[in-house]
Formats: C-alpha cells, sequence, structure tokens
C-alpha cells in the first residue's frame, strides 16, 4: 500500500497516515500546481499507489483506466464535481468526501461580514489611515454604525453552515428566520431559527445571508424582486455560490441605497475582474473566495479523511462513502 497526498493535510493526521503507510506528500496549496488527470493515472500505476487524497485535482475516466492499484480516492471537499464517480464505481474506487469540513469557517467568515457592514469597519479602518480623521467627535456624528442585537438575519439554506450561523446569531441576541424547503417545514424551528416562506423572509430581513447550494433552483434566486423585497437599508452577505444573486440587481440596489451594503466572498471569476463595478462602490466588502479556508478547516478534512481509511483497513464501511455502490461489489 502508497498513499499519494495532493491535498493540504493537517502534520499531525499526516504523520498518523504515515504510520499505516508510506506516503507522498505534495499537496496543491505548496507545489502551486494541479496534476494532469491522465500523467496523474500513469504514476499511479507506476509507483503503485493505492489511495489518493485530492482537495482540487480532477479524477477522470482515464486516469481510473490506467491507475489499476488505485482502490481510495479522499476527496478533501464536499463538492464531488471534479472526479468521475460513476468510473471510480466501475472500476472498484471507493470515494470519500469530507462534508461540513469548513462549515464552521464559514459561518464565523459570514458573522464577521455582518459585523463588518454594520459597523462599517472597512471603511473606518481607510478613514483614519488616510489621515481624514480629523475631527475628534465627527465619528460620533457621522459614522454610527448598527448594532445586531435586535435585528433580524435572515437565512437562505439551513444546512451545515446557515445552522451554525444561527446559533451565532442567536448569541447576538438577533431574531433568525430561516428559508429552505429541504431542510424544514415552514413554522418549525431549528438551530434558534424559524423556517418561513421566502417572500416573508425578504421583507423582514435586515440582514440577508446566502448559504444554498448552487443548483439550478438557487441559481438566479435573487434578483430585482427579491432585492426590492428586502426592507430599505438592509444587508446582504453572499458566501454562497455567485451565481444565485443577480449581479446587475445587486449592484442597482447598492447605487441607490435600496441596500446598505454587501458583502461577497464569491465572484463571477477568480480573481476578480479589474472591471467589475463592485469595486467601485464605497458600500461593498470583498474577500477573495476565503471563508472556508482555514487551519481548523484543514485539520477536520484531514481527520475526516484519516478517518475513513482506518475504516477502509479495517474492512468497515467508510462513513462519508460517496458511491456506495463500490463498496456493494466490494463485500459481495
Amino acid at each position: 500500500m502508497k498513499a499519494l497526498v495532493l491535498a493540504p493535510f493537517h502534520p499531525p493526521t499526516l504523520a498518523a497516515l504515515r504510520d499505516l503507510m508510506p506516503v507522498d506528500y505534495e499537496s496543491w496549496t505548496e507545489t502551486r500546481q494541479l496534476q494532469h488527470p491522465e500523467e496523474l493515472g500513469l504514476r499511479i500505476q507506476r509507483e503503485r499507489i493505492t489511495h489518493l487524497i485530492i482537495e482540487a485535482d480532477f479524477v477522470f475516466e482515464e486516469l481510473f483506466q490506467s491507475a489499476t492499484d488505485l482502490r481510495f480516492v479522499g476527496v478533501c471537499r464536499a463538492a464531488l464535481n471534479h472526479v468521475d464517480l460513476d468510473a471510480a464505481t466501475q472500476h472498484g474506487v471507493l470515494v470519500v468526501n469530507t462534508p461540513g469540513r469548513n462549515a464552521r469557517a464559514v459561518a464565523e467568515h459570514a458573522l464577521g461580514l455582518m459585523l463588518a457592514l454594520a459597523r462599517r469597519i472597512p471603511y473606518l479602518d481607510g478613514y483614519l489611515k488616510s489621515g481624514r480623521w480629523e475631527d475628534p467627535v465627527e465619528g460620533y456624528v457621522n459614522h454610527r454604525g448598527t448594532e445586531l442585537e435586535g435585528h433580524t438575519l435572515g437565512i437562505i439554506g439551513l444546512g451545515a453552515v446557515g445552522r451554525i450561523l444561527a446559533k451565532l446569531a442567536n448569541a447576538f441576541d438577533m431574531n433568525v428566520l430561516a428559508y429552505d424547503p429541504y431542510a424544514g417545514a415552514e413554522g418549525n424551528r431549528r438551530d434558534n431559527a424559524l423556517f418561513v416562506p421566502l417572500d416573508q423572509l425578504l421583507q423582514q430581513s435586515n440582514f440577508l445571508s446566502l448559504h444554498a447550494p448552487a443548483t439550478p433552483e438557487t441559481t438566479g434566486m435573487i434578483g430585482p424582486d427579491q432585492l426590492a423585497a428586502l426592507p430599505t437599508g438592509a444587508f446582504l452577505i453572499n458566501t454562497a455560490f455567485y451565481e444565485m444573486v443577480r449581479e446587475d440587481a445587486l449592484v442597482q440596489a447598492l447605487a441607490t441605497d435600496k441596500l446598505a451594503g454587501a458583502a461577497l466572498d464569491v465572484h463571477e471569476t477568480h480573481p476578480i475582474s479589474p472591471a467589475s463595478p463592485l469595486l467601485n462602490l464605497p458600500n461593498v466588502i470583498l474577500t477573495p473566495h476565503v471563508a472556508g479556508a482555514t487551519e481548523g478547516t484543514v485539520r477536520r478534512h484531514s481527520q475526516m479523511i484519516l478517518q475513513d481509511i482506518q475504516r477502509h483497513l479495517q474492512g468497515k464501511k467508510p462513513l462519508n462513502l460517496a458511491n456506495p455502490k463500490a463498496w456493494q461489489t466490494l463485500v459481495s
């Protein structure tokens, strides 16, 4: 047995993996490059690699065709759109992922963006550092912020991230509403959030935070009508996916002060285009798609992958198995 780790991995967990088998560690965050799928397959076969751990690399049919010794692929993400699950199953390779690995990180980032918007923290930092703070009392007159307490947070998508954010918001004594037809029935509560219809959530939310998955149903979900339904002076936070919000409608709402501000961690391109109109709006906070980028996220996905490798070696079904048919074939 041998493992090839192409994802960032928590050092103590990497050491524990090395106790199980030889490991080559080549995180893409250190090499700054992704592997060519066909060449990677040939390498896996040449070096008799049985366990492959990835985060951003692509694992397609040609890899499974070449890598006949491969038995396990660990994906350090929840999303699996860069892995050919059908091909993995056909070749008897187990694929596990790491759902919820960055939920805490994204929820805390969303909360941080809410606070930054409410208290205008980035603007005030620039105001001071640029030498514009000349009148000692101007801040009390022209730069008053908004407290979270007593305001309503609307969360669209009450999955792992949304549930943590709801709990965090409760600590600030916020009223939390949620819209997620797959997570709970209207009128019920979960993790301090009350499930309500979308139109009610929009009409009552002073802060709107988006945490729904990317689906045809959620793409373009927040457009002109939805932004118009928000209270004047509301704030929008998007750490979900760029296409969930119509950018033209968002820019219009911000430029006309319908929205007091917006904070976005997801963008049309990475890096963001220099021509983006969002760059010139003073009431917008932008972060470079880093909501889930924490040491805690790396530690969690490393531990989840190691646990499932241990189970695999013990002949037990992995906890986060993405292609159960491969397991059924293995044990039949």
